[in-house]
């Protein structure tokens, strides 16, 4: 059915998704009017970025937009910033918005991603305690990292990681909190992990597993970080990471199904008609995870945003592909893809400890995921067994010499 130019259709969350979603609208030729509403007062941008580039200070926040504020309007898309949706109106088919206004929408698509869990200790509050999840909490961090200034970091996820990596070749002296014994278990597995926990150690930050925070001191400002195991920790800034949580609550008050995220099929259609989801917020099917799921990765939002504005124009394409995600810290390049946790059998090429090493994850004899420190291209290779769903010769695969690309498949 032939969209014409009579039609609005509203994205709520300008971030990745919904960016790139409003460019994928235009790019398909429809012509009709698009709005795409952010909280933040950015356009869309790069959010990988924050933790890598904003805090090491290679680029300036404009450098990380998707595109400058003219190229919006030349589009013709109406970028709305510092505006929250307040409500959505099923049965008016409206959006009304925290600064009075009110949209009529033909389609919506929510693309409202996550938010940072706060740290629910006392001092919390204090300035200088940051959370990093947006472009502004990324340039206040950015102004605490002089050289010999001390940082905490809680949560050694791979957004803490990346702050402290980021704070410590600032010339920050760096102390990591992590409350398990071994940061990123689940993702990479005990050993992995343990090595990863390594590859800070080695670059001199003070990495405590098993250790949560108890309280944050200061005097308007933190000052200091006291420890569960009862130390106290100088601090000129504290970078709290400890996950996140969907903003499903406009889907909730609406009457869309929700569960940890909004839950749609693999045309990212929501239980409500004419409303979309897409990105870190969208609960959706995914053969690889066996189950539906919410992807928060960068790969996800953007390419998900581009299926949704396919499937509110019509298109039938499900939406299906293999995580990936990266992380660079220090001289690494850290990426994933698949889905490690699912495994039963985990077999490394090369020697963690060297830091350019792949270890592969099987279940029932098939590769479901993959980690390469420095090996790109090994990657890349281990993907496309991930997408066949094929056996593979775990001989093989552990295997320097043999080229993934041509790996004896057991069955297909």
């Amino acid at each position: 059915m032939p969209v014409t130019s009579s039609q609005t259709f509203v994205i709520l969350g300008a971030g990745l998704a919904g960016g790139r979603a409003a460019e994928s609208l235009r790019a398909r030729g429809f012509d009709g009017r698009v709005v795409l509403v952010g909280e933040e007062p950015d356009g869309p941008y790069e959010r990988p970025q924050l933790s890598k580039e904003v805090l090491a200070g290679r680029k300036t926040a404009d450098q990380t937009l998707l595109r400058p504020a003219v190229r919006w309007r030349d589009d013709g898309i109406e970028l709305v910033t510092s505006t929250r949706a307040v409500r959505i109106l099923p049965h008016e088919r409206a959006v009304l918005l925290s600064d009075g206004g009110r949209l009529v929408a033909d389609k919506l698509l929510l693309a409202t991603g996550v938010r940072a869990r706060r740290l629910d200790v006392p001092g919390a509050e204090l300035a200088g305690v940051h959370s990093l999840r947006t472009l502004a909490d990324a340039v206040a961090i950015r102004a605490h990292l002089e050289p010999g200034a001390p940082v905490v970091v809680v949560g050694a996820g791979f957004i803490g990681s990346e702050a402290a990596a980021s704070a410590r070749e600032a010339g920050c002296p760096v102390t990591v909190l992590e409350p398990q014994p071994v940061p990123l278990r689940a993702v990479l597995g005990n050993r992995l992990g343990v090595a990863y926990a390594g590859y800070h150690r080695r670059r001199g930050v003070d990495m405590r597993t098993g250790v949560g925070v108890r309280r944050i001191e200061g005097d308007g400002r933190v000052r200091a970080v006291i420890a569960t195991d009862g130390s106290r920790i100088d601090a000129a800034c504290v970078v709290v990471g400890v996950g996140v949580e969907p903003m499903d609550d406009l889907a909730t008050d609406a009457g869309i199904d929700t569960a940890d995220g909004i839950v749609v099929d693999a045309f990212c259609r929501t239980s409500l008609p004419g409303v979309y989801a897409a990105g870190d917020v969208a609960r959706a099917p995914n053969p690889y995870f066996g189950a539906p799921a919410r992807v928060e990765h960068w790969q996800n939002a953007q390419n998900q945003g581009v299926a949704a504005a396919g499937s509110m124009l019509g298109d039938r394409t499900e939406f299906a592909e293999v995580p990936w995600f990266w992380s660079d810290l220090y001289d690494l390049n850290l990426q994933v893809a698949g889905v490690p946790g699912r495994a039963d059998r985990m077999v490394l090429r090369g020697d963690p400890d060297d830091e350019r090493f792949c270890a592969f994850y099987l279940r029932d004899g098939a590769l479901v995921g993959a980690l390469a420190v420095n090996r790109p291209r090994d990657l890349r290779a281990a993907m496309s067994l991930i997408r066949s769903g094929a056996a593979v010769d775990p001989q093989q695969l552990g295997d320097d010499d043999i080229d993934l690309r041509g790996l004896t498949r057991v069955r297909s």
